[in-house]
């Protein structure tokens, strides 16, 4: 089952200023959400690195298309299937409406709980906003690159079938060579997991009732979750609720 993001919002710059920053990629830490670092490979080829809450993703992904002041497209070559475009669009003189397209695929129980809560969507908002922020309180742009990708080729609006090449790869970065899921769904199974973890503890902190400890879980590298119990053995005769 894939999942779609449509988001937008308008910058105060001209479209040149706001295209030239999105080209460089090394800088989305800045205002990307948990996004710890991108690796320009070549003028085709993005590594990626994530982490939110504890969990750690790194992804590949190739530029499908890119024409200057009008797009930026891609789709995933490894790891969790995603793929995409950013389009730019002048207002007017000092105005550029920033357009991102996503769709993606969610890999994991987490990363499917994150979905189900709109995690990405929010994610995907709150990064536009960030962008919008960094652009205008630079006013300028740090860096650009004015060369084309597939130039009058063009690949409309990349899908998940555009990523085909990376379904089914469940590998997890530190553990095999392989590489996992989107920027947006690593993101969403970080936030995920720690509002899970916030709804849990304001529970057991409310005096009014009595508190039953639950089992712990464990996400195994398969993905199966495994109850985690505590047994304690007693002295016969002393167990609880014995009576001397």
């Amino acid at each position: 089952m894939t999942t779609k993001v449509e988001k937008s919002i308008e910058v105060q710059v001209p479209v040149s200023t706001a295209y030239n920053q999105w080209t460089q990629f090394e800088e989305f830490p800045r205002f990307m959400g948990g996004v710890k670092e991108v690796r320009q490979l070549d003028d085709k080829r993005l590594h990626w690195v994530a982490q939110i809450g504890g969990v750690k993703r790194e992804w590949d992904a190739r530029i499908l298309e890119q024409v200057p002041d009008t797009k930026v497209a891609w789709a995933a070559t490894e790891g969790a299937t995603n793929a995409g475009a950013v389009y730019f669009e002048p207002l007017g003189p000092g105005r550029t409406a920033v357009r991102l397209h996503l769709e993606y695929e969610p890999e994991g129980l987490v990363e499917k709980a994150g979905d189900a809560l709109n995690i990405v969507e929010k994610q995907a908002e709150s990064d536009l906003e960030k962008f919008r922020s960094y652009i205008e309180g630079q006013g300028s742009e740090s860096g650009a690159w004015r060369g084309s990708v597939n130039d009058g080729l063009s690949v409309g609006t990349p899908g998940v079938e555009d990523a085909a090449a990376s379904r089914g790869d469940s590998g997890k970065a530190g553990v095999s060579g392989k590489t996992v899921a989107a920027g947006a769904a690593a993101a969403a199974a970080g936030i995920a997991a720690a509002a899970a973890a916030k709804h849990r503890s304001d529970r057991d902190q409310d005096t009014d009732r009595v508190t039953v400890s639950e089992p712990d879980y464990v996400v195994t590298e398969t993905e199966v979750v495994t109850p985690v119990t505590e047994t304690t053995t007693y002295p016969t005769g002393t167990e609880p609720g014995h009576r001397l």
